[in-house]
């Protein structure tokens, strides 16, 4: 790479501030970084006047470099004839504020998933497409094009340069495809299967490189594609801003606070948690326990918290600003998180995980032993995986964290070994496939 000229990367990507939520953080974090390593970003995406957002964050626009120049697109999707028929916002990963659908949610979900392939989103491509055509013919040239997802259609806008264009192409998949764990709900008839399964296998065949976020993934896409060659494959976790940390950790002392960020419903099982839980606050009333869930909290999973005898340990904060949310992670004693419990969810790793060993506390994590995230919880010593039926191990989890609050309650952890999972390190790994050659 010459260092008199930077290198040139198109990004492209529907989710960009003022978008909120867990999707935006990885492409604003990578353009944030790459300059640092002699990597200047182009970003297509969408109008925001015109976007269909779950959640908005506008502290996020701080974030955008000086500089980085940011096209914004118009788009086509029926997400307005989605909210005038159902009354409700635009559905969150997992259908989470949703609840229990009814009649007209189940006949919309079979709509999304047969007349929408790969997703809504698509109707954004052609959009995004003439902007990157107008580019080009003004003579522009870049050294790859990113297309990050979900949503996946996004990927077929880079499928389509590199048909037309021949440019180097690195296809960024945050989640898995057609294996993601609520895929089922969208009622696919086997035609409109057969066809997003073919899109799916397109884009793995035909990107220069594909980016996933946990070995797990990586592993999935290599046995549904083992004709495809496993050094095409690269896994860039999410991870952790260091400038969002810089704030001081405050510990509360007057309770043992257990605090969830981000989205959360049954599927994420932690009913045997919740009864642990319970059962720890009455076995130890000299210590108070209190729960913290900021963000979207399905409505079973607040019954299920209710049941349990929670209710009056437990505080509800809609969604917040990224910035107020690292402050309540540092305004904690513990952290909470788990994994969906649903097929094929070893490599499900929620990028909240990299925010939360930056927060410095300890993790109690519910899911499968052997996955991911309980390998990189061990590696980093912030917790191990906490199995979905095993009471006992939460337990004495649990316990040990009431005897060490009572000796202090400050349960911060020594530094972790978590240091190539900043944002600016991966960043690096990043510039790294951008100058590598084809």
């Amino acid at each position: 790479m010459s260092a008199s000229r930077p290198l040139r990367l198109l990004v492209i990507t529907y989710y960009w501030p003022p978008s909120g939520g867990a999707g935006v953080q990885r492409c604003l974090k990578f353009v944030k970084h790459l300059g640092h390593f002699n990597v200047e970003p182009t970003v297509i995406t969408v109008d925001p006047a015109q976007a269909s957002y779950p959640v908005r964050d506008e502290s996020l626009l701080a974030e955008v470099p000086p500089g980085v120049r940011v096209i914004h697109t118009g788009t086509t999707e029926p997400f307005e004839s989605y909210k005038r028929l159902t009354g409700r916002a635009v559905p969150y990963g997992g259908f989470a504020n949703e609840g229990k659908p009814g009649p007209v949610q189940q006949v919309l979900r079979f709509v999304r998933g047969n007349l929408f392939i790969p997703d809504p989103r698509r109707g954004w491509n052609r959009h995004a497409l003439a902007a990157v055509e107008k580019l080009l013919a003004a003579g522009e040239q870049f050294d790859a094009v990113l297309t990050s997802s979900p949503p996946h259609s996004t990927q077929l806008i880079g499928l389509e340069l590199q048909r037309r264009h021949g440019l180097r192409w690195l296809a960024d998949l945050r989640d898995p495809w057609t294996d993601i764990y609520y895929y089922k709900d969208l009622h696919h008839t086997p035609l409109a299967s057969w066809l997003d399964a073919r899109y799916e296998r397109q884009v793995l065949t035909h990107a220069d490189a594909v980016l996933v976020t946990s070995p797990e993934t990586k592993r999935l896409f290599l046995a549904k594609n083992p004709t495809l060659p496993d050094v095409k494959f690269h896994v860039l976790p999410n991870g952790y801003d260091e400038s969002d940390f810089r704030q001081p950790s405050q510990p509360p002392t007057d309770c043992l606070r257990i605090t969830h960020t981000g989205t959360i419903t049954e599927l994420y099982h932690i009913n045997r948690l919740l009864e642990v839980v319970a059962a720890c606050a009455a076995a130890n009333p000299a210590v108070p326990l209190r729960l913290r869930f900021v963000g979207q909290v399905s409505a079973q999973l607040r019954e299920q918290l209710t049941g349990a005898g929670l209710g009056s340990l437990t505080e509800y904060i809609d969604f917040v600003p990224h910035d107020k949310s690292v402050e309540y992670l540092l305004e904690s004693s513990v952290l909470l998180m788990a994994i969906p419990d649903v097929p094929r969810n070893l490599g499900i790793l929620p990028g909240k995980v990299f925010e939360y060993l930056a927060a410095g506390k300890p993790i109690l994590c519910v899911g499968p032993a052997g996955s991911d995230a309980d390998n990189l919880l061990r590696e980093c010593g912030a917790g191990q995986a906490l199995p979905y039926e095993d009471a006992a191990l939460m337990r004495q989890t649990l316990e040990a964290l009431v005897t060490r609050w009572q000796q202090s309650p400050n349960l911060d952890l020594p530094a972790l070994g978590n240091a190539r999972y900043s944002r600016r390190a991966l960043a690096g790994e990043l510039a790294g496939l951008v100058a590598r050659p084809s």
